[in-house]
């Protein structure tokens, strides 16, 4: 292995350590030592991957948003309409045991809050990235409603947005009380855009 691929190997297990740590305790809950503890990296080694906390946090997010839309991109590549494309991703949001499903590991609905008041930078990632996967939202809308799957909205992107805004919401409420509830009535909410 190269000291290239050993270095970044390196740097993503932070980011994977990172993710399952922020997902548990939030952002402001992790500490550094905690992160390469659990990271098995040794102290001191952090700065050489990451300028400070908020530039960790930053690629962390970046990594997060980078694979979400990878994830939704593949999904829209599968077979079938555009119907069926838009379904399966918001009951991808409800498989597994958890209670909410991704919703439980969705680091926009856990730190979206958070980081809006701590960094600029990333707050502006997280918004980036929900730009970006409203406007492939918005595709599968325009998809659906030339397929035949959906039915025709006015402004697709609007649409996404909302029918997005809704689904945040939803997941929010699942975990606060943790039932899967209101992802369940979400979805079914979803069904109405189907002819």
């Amino acid at each position: 292995m190269t000291a290239e691929n050993k270095t970044g190997n390196t740097r993503q297990r932070i980011l994977d350590t990172g993710r399952e740590l922020v997902l548990k305790g939030g952002f402001g809950g992790v500490g550094l030592k905690q992160l390469l503890d659990c990271s098995g990296v040794p102290k001191g080694s952090f700065y050489y991957y990451f300028a400070s906390k908020e530039a960790f946090g930053c690629a962390l997010l970046q990594d997060y948003v980078d694979d979400y839309l990878r994830r939704m991109d593949a999904l829209a590549q599968e077979p079938g309409s555009a119907g069926d494309k838009l379904m399966r991703f918001w009951s991808a949001w409800l498989d597994g045991d958890e209670a909410g499903g991704i919703a439980e590991r969705c680091l926009v609905v856990k730190l979206g809050a958070e980081v809006s008041d701590l960094s600029e930078e990333m707050r502006r990632i997280l918004d980036d990235g929900v730009a970006q996967l409203i406007g492939r939202l918005a595709q599968l809308l325009r998809d659906g409603a030339a397929d035949g799957s959906l039915r025709p909205q006015a402004e697709p992107e609007v649409a996404a947005r909302l029918l997005y805004a809704q689904w945040l919401g939803a997941a929010i409420l699942a975990r606060l009380s943790a039932d899967r509830t209101p992802l369940t009535d979400s979805l079914e909410d979803m069904r109405r855009l189907l002819p």
